[in-house]
């Protein structure tokens, strides 16, 4: 079953419907649209980081890891010769306090099952950086 669906409403705004749950996010484009909803970029860049996220939190309850506060900064850039396309993704990623160098390498690995992630490193360089607020002592 096909259960995303994307209805153009007007104006450079579009829908996005996740038919099974009935839940719907809103996008538009920033340059010629209101700019007020996610852009369909920044619909990319949240499902690279949400991918990543949820790829560390499998890894972390099959290990009782405390990943509350995580957090990804995912940045896109795009050249627009000869045509526009993505040109690189950065993420970096605020690991929370506790976490020990050993457990850290372990989510690392994790995150890079990611499949839009791997996905976009076909063709597009994505360089992610990891910051330790502190190391527990392992």
């Amino acid at each position: 079953m096909k259960d995303v669906q994307i209805v153009y409403d007007a104006k450079q705004h579009c829908t996005a419907l996740k038919k099974s749950k009935g839940k719907t996010v809103g996008m538009d484009c920033p340059y010629t649209g209101k700019g007020e909803e996610f852009s369909p970029t920044n619909l990319v860049e949240s499902a690279l980081g949400g991918c990543m996220l949820m790829a560390m939190g499998t890894y972390a309850i099959q290990h009782n890891i405390d990943l509350t506060g995580t957090k990804m900064d995912v940045h896109i850039t795009a050249t627009h010769k000869p045509i526009m396309r993505f040109d690189e993704v950065e993420v970096i990623v605020t690991m929370p306090e506790g976490i020990s160098e050993k457990t850290g390498k372990r989510l690392e690995r994790a995150a890079e099952g990611c499949p839009i992630k791997n996905s976009l490193a076909e063709g597009i360089p994505v360089r992610v950086k990891y910051l330790y607020n502190s190391y527990a002592k392992a």
